[in-house]
């Protein structure tokens, strides 16, 4: 597959014709969201192209309620097939053994671990995608802007960003053409800063 080429012809497609092309390089789709801003852009996307697409959602517990109430929103709205996983320890447990540590204590790697990363590989392995759909766009952090529309992953996965040369603007303009709400009420506890990669797209 020469991934070069493949951005290169994608680039100039909509997003939705992205997904539609992607969607014939494989037979397990997923498509991962933490209804972050944004984000239904990429659902809305996806399940025009495949209603019963598996919608991946890590849920860390520490959601702000309009996220929350954002997110019924819009299950509800786009009918979303969706797989919830969370951490396996409860919020008020961790709030009482370790809290949310600062991003220069050394437990901050084992609160990754628990609230992001655990349920995320466990999402992964038990849904077992060869195509994995995301809302990744350039310019959102250094790492990221090494990346393109189509990569594929150490696991063979072909990871796939619709919208990854897409500004806020343009997103913007997709959401209202598309009649989709969006919501800023969003809070990563294991970010901090909002251009530090989250650790789920670095492998």
């Amino acid at each position: 597959m020469d991934l070069q080429q493949i951005n290169k012809d994608l680039k100039e497609k909509s997003p939705l014709q992205i997904v539609e092309w992607a969607l014939k390089q494989g037979k397990k789709p997923v498509v991962t969201t933490n209804f972050r801003p944004y984000e239904a852009a990429i659902l809305h996307a996806t399940t025009q192209a495949k209603k019963d697409i598996p919608v991946i959602w890590c849920d860390t517990g520490y959601n702000t309620n309009k996220t929350y109430l954002h997110a019924e929103r819009l299950i509800k709205a786009l009918n979303l097939n969706v797989k919830l996983y969370v951490p396996k320890q409860t919020v008020a447990h961790r709030n009482i053994v370790m809290g949310i540590p600062d991003i220069n204590d050394p437990l901050h790697k084992v609160f990754t671990e628990q609230v992001k990363l655990e349920p995320f590989k466990r999402a992964m392995q038990e849904n077992t995608p060869d195509i994995w759909f995301t809302n990744l766009r350039k310019g959102q952090t250094a790492f990221r802007d090494t990346l393109d529309i189509v990569t594929k992953g150490e696991d063979g996965v072909l990871k796939v960003s619709p919208f990854f040369y897409y500004s806020d603007e343009e997103l913007d303009v997709y959401l209202e053409e598309n009649n989709l709400e969006n919501e800023f009420n969003y809070f990563d506890p294991t970010k901090v800063l909002e251009n530090r990669e989250c650790g789920l797209h670095v492998s």
